[in-house]
C-alpha cells in the first residue's frame, strides 16, 4: 500500500529547505530575498522551481540553481525536481520580504 503525501505538506517542507539556501553575496535566504517566484508539486512528486536572480550577471548563475535543485531533492517524498531561471519580471528589492528588508537594514 503505497503513503499518501499531502502535497501541500511537501510544498511546506520544499520551502522550509529552500529558505536554507542564501546568495552567497546578501545575507539572506533565497525565499525571503524574493528569488523564488513559484513552487509547483505534481501528485507524482515531481517539483517545478520557478526563480530568478538579482541579476542576469549574477556570478552563482550556473551554481545556485544547480543547488536548489539539489536540495529539493534530498526532501523525502521528492521524486525529482526541475528549476527554470526567468528574469520576467525582473528581481528587484520590492520582491524582497519585510523580515529580509529588516535584515539589510532597509526598513
Amino acid at each position: 500500500m503505497t503513503q499518501e503525501i499531502d502535497t501541500n505538506d511537501l510544498g511546506e517542507a520544499i520551502v522550509k529547505k529552500l529558505k536554507t539556501i542564501y546568495d552567497p553575496e546578501i545575507p539572506v535566504d533565497i525565499y525571503e530575498l524574493g528569488l523564488i517566484y513559484d513552487v509547483m508539486v505534481n501528485t507524482d512528486y515531481e517539483v517545478k522551481i520557478l526563480m530568478t536572480l538579482t541579476s542576469p550577471n549574477c556570478p552563482v548563475a550556473e551554481s545556485l540553481p544547480r543547488e536548489v535543485e539539489e536540495k529539493v531533492k534530498s526532501i523525502e517524498h521528492v521524486k525529482d525536481a526541475e528549476v527554470e531561471i526567468t528574469f520576467d519580471p525582473p528581481w528587484s528589492k520590492d520582491l524582497m520580504s519585510e523580515e529580509a528588508k529588516l535584515e539589510l537594514g532597509m526598513l
